[in-house]
């Protein structure tokens, strides 16, 4: 819907840009038709008018760029300051990590136990692709692996979303290469006494160590990041400010904002600096009329290197997808519009799809089918118009048969394709609505970050003054907002939207309305994911400083009075946030620590003096990550639980921890050709919280043995005769499975 609003005389108005000089100043503040007089007063702009002058090369540059010198300077300010940010955060990561690791100076079996859990997993690939004998020969070892699943043959680049290990690989065989070429040592490496009797052990530093070359790039990949934050609170609310502030209220929410200084290899860590990328080039999108082809490719391309990396991200375009649908049903983005977006969506879609060898989840995902509903509903909006009028009926109906249609397509897929690797995902949601419980939702539930969002997170929210800011903002467009459709209501067809191709002087206030409305359900939604599943808050606190951004919006706030005044309200509200930001930042600073983990590398060491190479390994999922990693051994189970035959196999080999009989678990381990089980008592006894230890859950799926004392118990007093105790120290057991059972397979 357009606002309407009082015009100005012809001799009042001043001088207007047209769009197209609006579009290519990325940095003008959206719905403000001012302009400075291009390079008035400043000594650099002469230099830039000059052909000859001292910077011919900017003038170069300018010139292709189709910038004013005015422009130009404000747009050099900007990017300078975008690097800094950039710096300050990679710096900021890398300081982090190491200090609560001392990531330097571990040995190269310490630096991979420190990636425990999916994240070992996910290295091993990278690790996978470095040691074969060339590139090609590793890419073919990820994409037909036999240790993962075993016996199982699986294409893991399908599997687990590994392309970030795959060009990091190449990246690092090339680097390697290159400076062995030249004879350049690429570490610096020395020995290290850790005492307690413990044998000493060499650590190194440099690009040239694999574990320091991978989180090396993590951490410059999200130093990129905080750059684009810069420039995209820049360019949303018009004011380098805005990008300042979304800048700090990052670094003062930090913790809760990224974990990528604690678990670097993890798939958010390479895939939500394009997600920021992507959502920039969106808002670009929405604030101009009629978006070029490149702006369109370059949203694609950001989309695919978003989906790429991780499973995951489906569920956070669903949520863009649909806040985009209901800026569409309000009426502030066209049926133009929006077709176009769709499109881009379904053709990244498609090519992510062929990219990762088929995989069904993409397919059958609640995202995919919405694209589809969406695209029918706006195909069918002259027959909305016929049936419904115009109003509060209409947005309701179409709002219903996107719900419904998304939900029946998403089951048809998923019949046709025998899918059901993401029937977890319902199962999950449904048990945050209702009593209901199994096996593998409590898997997920009984795991903190899994749990329901914390009571402490709003309130750490609201110590930095992050959550009243952006209540505030969004208050302000949710006022307007009701006022226009309030007015829509009254009005009717009188006051409707109007094609974007309607060249009209009302239109860009239409179109910065578009984006912050979308900027607010888009917030609306990653709030409610946060809610539910606390990781995910991921994505509301960054999206929460994008937001806090807009207090430096003329276009919300200008009411407030001349650029000074706002300026001093901001200044005046960073202050008080920094009061307990700063105190945030000293106490992450303050996290000192070095990685140890005896009993593991005991472990580790024992299975590769004293065990064959094809040794079969099953136990808990984040032990066997580091079995596969560390001592190259075949597992049967491991950490990414999204797929159903996995998730069937980690409860055959979790049985050990249910009270079932010795016998029936080993007839499961027989059966996967278990030849060593990794028992660990902490596993037995340990809980999250009531209900939520093993043989808890395992009640749940198994209760007619309900009140048996845990086999876990039975096997760490005693593992005879079912099993052989190999190996022990104070926290792992590994049993052997008799060689009498080896010869039934």
């Amino acid at each position: 819907m357009v606002v309407k609003t009082r015009k100005q005389n012809v001799k009042d108005q001043p001088p207007q840009p047209n769009v197209d000089d609006r579009d290519r100043s990325p940095f003008v503040s959206p719905g403000t038709g001012k302009s400075r007089r291009a390079g008035k007063g400043t000594p650099f702009n002469s230099l830039l008018h000059n052909r000859n002058g001292l910077f011919p090369g900017f003038s170069f540059i300018r010139s292709k760029l189709g910038l004013t010198p005015s422009a130009f300077v404000k747009l050099g300010i900007t990017l300078v300051l975008a690097a800094l940010a950039g710096y300050f955060h990679w710096y900021h990561l890398s300081r982090l990590f190491e200090n609560d690791r001392h990531f330097s100076h571990l040995s190269g079996l310490e630096k991979e136990m420190a990636f425990r859990t999916e994240m070992g997993l996910y290295y091993s690939y990278f690790k996978t692709i470095i040691e074969a004998p060339t590139f090609i020969n590793g890419l073919y070892l990820v994409m037909n692996d036999r240790l993962t699943e075993y016996p199982l043959v699986i294409n893991t680049l399908k599997r687990f979303n590994l392309y970030p290990e795959v060009v990091l690989a190449s990246w690092y065989r090339i680097y390697t290469d290159i400076m062995e070429f030249f004879g350049l040592p690429t570490k610096m490496c020395w020995s290290i006494n850790r005492g307690e009797g413990m044998a000493p052990v060499d650590g190194c530093e440099g690009m040239g160590d694999p574990a320091y070359f991978y989180v090396t790039f993590v951490f410059l990949l999200n130093g990129l990041m905080m750059s684009l934050f810069f420039i995209y609170g820049t360019y949303l609310s018009g004011s380098r400010l805005g990008g300042m502030v979304t800048v700090l209220c990052f670094f003062f929410n930090h913790g809760e904002s990224t974990r990528v200084m604690w678990t670097p290899p993890l798939r958010e860590s390479f895939s939500y600096p394009f997600l920021v990328l992507q959502m920039l080039l969106l808002t670009h999108i929405l604030r101009t009329r009629n978006p070029s082809r490149k702006t369109m490719w370059a949203l694609g391309i950001s989309n695919l290197c978003f989906m790429l990396p991780w499973q995951f991200a489906q569920f956070v375009l669903l949520t863009q997808v649909a806040s985009l649908f209901a800026s569409y049903i309000l009426g502030y983005i066209s049926p133009t519009k929006i077709q176009s977006l769709l499109v881009t969506h379904m053709i990244t879609l498609a090519v992510c799809f062929v990219l990762m060898f088929g995989n069904s989840m993409l397919l059958t995902s609640f995202y995919a089918s919405s694209l589809v509903s969406i695209w029918g509903i706006i195909a069918l909006r002259d027959k909305f118009a016929e049936a419904f009028k115009p109003g509060l009926i209409t947005w309701v109906m179409q709002g219903l048969v996107w719900v419904v249609s998304t939900v029946i397509l998403k089951f048809m897929l998923s019949a046709i394709f025998g899918a059901s690797d993401d029937a977890h995902i319902s199962s999950l949601i449904k048990s945050k609505f209702t009593s209901y419980k199994d096996f593998d939702t409590m898997m997920y539930t009984c795991a903190a970050e899994f749990d329901f969002m914390e009571i402490e997170t709003p309130l750490r929210y609201i110590k930095t003054l992050l959550l009243p800011i952006n209540m505030l903002v969004v208050a302000v467009i949710a006022g307007r907002t009701i006022q226009d459709v309030v007015r829509f209501l009254r009005e009717g067809e009188k006051y409707s939207v109007k094609p974007e191709d309607d060249d009209d002087d009302e239109e860009p206030e239409m179109l910065a309305k578009g984006e912050l409305v979308y900027h607010s359900l888009q917030l609306i939604a990653f709030a409610v994911l946060a809610m539910l599943i606390m990781r995910l808050k991921l994505f509301l606190t960054p999206h929460m400083c994008i937001m806090a951004s807009l207090i430096c919006s003329k276009q919300l706030f200008g009411w407030i009075g001349e650029k000074f005044k706002l300026h001093m309200m901001v200044f005046g509200i960073l202050s008080i946030m920094a009061m307990q930001g700063a105190a945030n930042l000293q106490a992450q600073w303050g996290i000192m620590g070095e990685f140890s983990n005896l009993p593991q590398e005991q472990l580790l060491d024992w299975i590769k003096d004293n065990t064959q190479p094809n040794a079969v390994f099953a136990g808990a999922m984040p032990t066997m990550a580091s079995v596969k990693l560390s001592a190259g051994r075949p597992i049967v189970n491991h950490p990414h639980y999204e797929d159903a035959g996995l998730r069937e196999r980690t409860k055959l080999v979790y049985a050990m921890y249910s009270r079932k009989s010795a016998e029936v678990v080993k007839r499961n381990l027989m059966q996967m050709e278990v030849d060593y089980f990794v028992l660990e008592d902490s596993w037995c006894t340990r809980r999250s919280r009531p209900g939520c230890s093993m043989p808890e859950i395992w009640d749940v799926e198994d209760p007619q043995n309900a009140g048996k004392v845990p086999l876990c118990t039975l096997m760490s007093r005693d593992s005879r005769p079912h099993f052989a105790t190999v190996f022990h120290n104070n926290v792992y057991k590994v049993l052997k499975v008799p060689k009498a059972a080896k010869e039934l397979r």
